[in-house]
């Protein structure tokens, strides 16, 4: 009954809350528009925005490991293993400059979606040939621009937390590009809210492990289902070499 509640209280402080924010993000983005062409500080409140909503919830205990791997002012195609619909907010709490690839339906929630829109986060629509080469194409503009690629080459969220086939967008997007590939690891989320879930799970400790850039030079000779494959094989390795919560740290 406490975790329904603490579901209910969370859901209502973010819809309530996200009035408020999105007024400061469209503020922000009408300002700053003219001389921010990348968006990055309205980038910086939306990681705040979206962080704050997994500081609120105590039993949410968030690690980062390797933030020191990010080179700010370098673009990047980021590519994470994906658990849960919190992986992006809790990859907002690295505060990084990105555009991140996201499935055209949550473009069109209220306030949230709206301000995904502002960002000029990248919209997708699965199956669609003509949006997935719609996705590249904006993709590419944004790392030409100088921001970062923030992608899920699962293309949906583990039912398991076992890392899914990848899809070959990211690699062929860094291969095209000649960028570096910047992996990143997430584990803990899938308990925390998994897949199919809207409720409190308990107390969790939830890891970020930044891993180090992967250079162009360093796969420019590989074919993309070779890349997917290397990338994949070292999100594997990362991913279980965190150690799993003990019973007593599910049960605090």
């Amino acid at each position: 009954m406490i975790n329904h509640l603490i579901a209910i209280a969370w859901f209502t402080f973010v819809s309530t809350t996200s009035v408020f924010f999105f007024l400061i993000a469209f503020m922000i983005w009408i300002v700053t528009r003219p001389f921010d062409k990348r968006l990055v500080l309205l980038q910086q409140f939306t990681c705040f925005w979206g962080s704050l909503y997994t500081w609120i919830i105590p039993g949410w205990r968030i690690k980062i490991e390797g933030r020191e791997n990010i080179v700010r002012d370098r673009t990047y195609v980021v590519t994470s293993n994906h658990q849960s619909l919190l992986d992006i907010l809790v990859l907002f709490n690295l505060f990084f400059h990105f555009k991140f690839v996201s499935k055209i339906e949550i473009f069109k929630v209220p306030l949230i979606g709206w301000n995904m829109y502002l960002n000029r986060y990248i919209r997708l629509r699965r199956g669609d040939r003509k949006s997935i080469e719609q996705m590249m194409a904006d993709a590419e503009t944004a790392l030409a621009e100088g921001s970062s690629i923030l992608m899920f080459p699962e293309g949906t969220r583990s039912s398991d937390g076992k890392v899914k086939q990848f899809k070959s967008g990211a690699f062929i997007l860094a291969q095209k590009m000649q960028v570096p590939i910047l992996p990143i690891v997430i584990s803990g989320t899938n308990s925390a809210l998994p897949k199919y879930s809207l409720k409190f799970h308990g107390s969790h400790d939830i890891r970020i492990r930044v891993l180090k850039e992967i250079p162009y030079d360093h796969f420019s000779h590989m074919i993309t289902d070779e890349l997917s494959d290397m990338v994949r094989e070292i999100i594997i390795a990362e991913l279980s070499d965190i150690p799993e919560q003990s019973e007593g740290e599910k049960a605090a």
